[in-house]
């Protein structure tokens, strides 16, 4: 009997899920995998955009990561999938903000994490769910946000211990078929923003360089997001306080008003386990080659 697809898909802060990953979530979720967004922090540190929240931050009234948790659900909820889970459950740790920051230096920051503690945690929701696909970040964690390069480094082991006998008490044994680094081709983010015509007032272009992305050779995988792009931009501005999507559709920005197109695949790096599919060019199905899996596409 073949098993559904799980997909578990790990991230740092509520919005990145669908950032990155957001057309990835409603494609899977359509095809009929079984599909979850395991989120590390609140993304308390965050800047808001607009004046409706803005005394929600950190130096007013701190509520901001309770109210990103709903933006959360929405955003899910646009893309057709479960309900948020939280590594530890909400609010274990705290973002720890950019490095060098006094919120890096707080003991509940997401950095500071007990070792063992955050990595039983993720071994536990592993072992409990059994993902034949996991996809985290790479070493840099995109952008070099010190809690994304946590998730990286913590997704990383937890992916190589979840099945073997450590952590004993983190339920049965689970082996991973493939784990993959969420990525931007160099390439499609500079036809992507060699696209963008006309910007909403107050925003600009990045300079080169500004946005992170990774040389086209590295990338192994390229989901095509098209079909789901409605869902991506509804999950996209489901995260108001921290997102604005452009009239257009077709470009988006943070609190910076730097313009980001909104691309029409999402690419990857597989890390471990077989690339499926043709030899010759990109996967295009995170679950090619996985053995005893129902396959939809």
């Amino acid at each position: 009997m073949t098993e559904p697809q799980r997909l578990l898909l790990v991230h740092a802060h509520p919005d990145d899920e669908t950032i990155t990953t957001g057309g990835t979530i409603a494609h899977y979720v359509r095809a009929g995998a079984e599909v979850t967004v395991l989120t590390c922090s609140l993304g308390e540190e965050g800047e808001v955009i607009g004046e409706t929240w803005a005394d929600l931050v950190v130096d007013r009234a701190d509520q901001l990561g309770g109210y990103r948790i709903l933006e959360l659900h929405r955003a899910l909820a646009a893309l057709g999938c479960n309900p948020p889970r939280f590594l530890g459950g909400a609010g274990r740790w705290r973002d720890s903000g950019m490095a060098g920051t006094s919120a890096a230096r707080k003991p509940r920051a997401f950095v500071n994490a007990d070792r063992d503690e955050a990595l039983g945690a993720l071994v536990t929701v592993i072992r409990e769910l059994r993902p034949q696909v996991v996809v985290g970040y790479d070493p840099e964690g995109g952008y070099g946000h010190p809690d994304h390069q946590q998730v990286h480094s913590l997704v990383t082991e937890a992916v190589e211990v979840c099945g073997t006998e450590v952590y004993p008490d983190a339920g049965a044994t689970w082996e991973v078929s493939k784990f993959y680094w969420t990525v931007t081709g160099h390439d499609q983010l500079q036809s992507g923003l060699a696209a963008i015509d006309e910007l909403p007032a107050g925003w600009r272009l990045p300079v080169d360089g500004e946005l992170p992305s990774v040389p086209e050779s590295t990338i192994t995988t390229s989901i095509d997001i098209r079909g789901v792009l409605d869902a991506k931009r509804e999950a996209l501005r489901a995260h108001a306080t921290q997102v604005t999507v452009a009239p257009s559709g077709n470009e988006y920005a943070l609190s910076n008003d730097i313009a980001q197109p909104i691309l029409l695949d999402e690419q990857y790096v597989l890390v471990r386990g077989e690339p499926g599919g043709d030899a010759t060019g990109r996967e295009t199905d995170l679950f090619a080659g996985v053995l005893g899996c129902a396959s939809h596409h």
